[in-house]
């Protein structure tokens, strides 16, 4: 493995000059994104002291395989696509249900028990065990998706390949996205923590405590959570406006399972669906 990470590393550094004819750099990259591809190595995850360590060459390997690929026609069933990667295959030896309208392309990760309704998976994103990746759902490359999660239809989970030392989505283990949620640029959503439909998170919208006021984080939703969408009343030289926040409602016991009609129940207290 570190054999392969210096190889990467010394091909990242004269990028510039490579391209679809250097065969030899195209087989290191390629067996270095298969890594991703069968989830032996993954782009990012969570350290120890809780912050994110983003695996550089990881990203970097996606980053030349786009550069060392020319453009190809792919044929699936009765549609063609032109792209620069094949999508990926072998979903019922991986135990992984994907039904009509669902894509993933190779180099992702979806491990055993996902469901991918009509939804798309990028390259370098993994999704864990049992998760739901719900119609018209995307999960943008190199997002790192837990176990057991609930991506609801047409939630949209950014993806952050660029600048490759910038940290992508991460989602806990068990939590909830509902419906039409937007959650981009290395934002973050705790393990066991729900976002009530609509809600937009990313690192410039700040998380506030509901019961004391208080700001807790930029763009991070506390681990067994309820959060919701809300805003926040500013003065400015030409008027009142109101900014958008994520307002944390509920706290859950730790590994408490989501039931659905409390979910509804406490959100259809603060107006807001799942």
């Amino acid at each position: 493995m570190a054999d392969l990470q210096s190889q990467i590393e010394e091909l990242w550094s004269r990028a510039a000059e490579l391209g679809p004819t250097d065969t030899d750099a195209l087989a290191v990259v390629t067996e270095a994104v298969g890594l991703l591809d069968r989830g032996e190595v993954r782009v990012a995850e969570v350290g120890g002291d809780g912050e994110v360590v983003v695996h550089l060459w990881l990203k970097w390997a996606i980053l030349l395989l786009f550069r060392l690929r020319a453009v190809e026609t792919v044929e699936s069933g009765p549609f063609e696509y032109a792209d620069k990667l094949p999508l990926k295959t072998g979903f019922e030896a991986a135990g992984v249900r994907a039904v009509p309208g669902a894509s993933a392309r190779w180099g992702s990760f979806l491990d055993r028990g996902v469901i991918l309704m009509p939804s798309y998976v990028n390259i370098g994103a993994r999704v864990g065990a049992g998760t739901m990746v719900d119609t018209w759902a995307t999960v943008g490359s190199c997002a790192q998706i837990g176990v057991g999660v609930h991506l609801s239809g047409g939630v949209g989970i950014g993806g952050v390949l660029e600048p490759p030392q910038a940290a992508p989505v991460i989602v806990g283990d068990e939590a909830f996205i509902g419906s039409r949620c937007m959650v981009t640029e290395g934002a973050r959503v705790g393990e066991g923590a729900v976002l009530g439909s609509g809600t937009i998170l990313n690192p410039s919208i700040p998380v506030i405590d509901a019961g004391t006021g208080e700001e807790i984080s930029r763009g991070v939703v506390p681990p067994w959570s309820v959060a919701v969408s809300a805003s926040r009343r500013r003065d400015y030289p030409g008027g009142e406006f109101f900014l958008p926040c994520v307002l944390v409602i509920k706290r859950l016991t730790e590994g408490e399972r989501h039931d659905k009609a409390q979910l509804e129940s406490v959100l259809r207290d603060h107006g807001i669906a799942t």
